[in-house]
């Protein structure tokens, strides 16, 4: 195994964690992102499937099938949701530590999928 390998399959473990925390304990992901339901608690069943089961999913699939490009589509979701949340941060007036700091995780993960899969490291 190479040590992009190994890098690999501990992004893959980190997204599987991230996913399990907000797929099993929503309330307690929507406390740590300042986030909350409304009347109809669709909050909930949102960040248990898009903050949750998407990244177990995500991870999984990269793991089962452990080949260059399945490394590179969960690279190309972390670059979506980078985007995604600097979009917000500029539009949205949301700048603050954790928004910044969450983006520069989400790029840098991106980066590495993707250029390490690519053959560009």
């Amino acid at each position: 195994m190479t040590a992009v390998d190994y890098i690999n399959y501990a992004v893959a473990i980190l997204t599987i964690a991230l996913g399990l925390m907000g797929w099993l304990a929503p309330r307690w992901t929507m406390q740590q992102l300042d986030m909350q339901a409304g009347p109809s608690n669709m909050a909930y069943t949102e960040v248990s499937a898009a903050s949750g089961c998407l990244f177990v999913g995500l991870g999984l699939g990269a793991l089962v099938l452990d080949q260059p490009l399945a490394w590179v589509v969960v690279g190309l979701a972390y670059a979506g949701a980078a985007l995604g949340r600097v979009t917000s941060i500029v539009r949205d007036n949301a700048a603050s530590r954790q928004s910044w700091t969450f983006f520069g995780c989400e790029a840098g993960l991106a980066a590495w999928l993707v250029l390490a899969n690519m053959g560009g490291l």
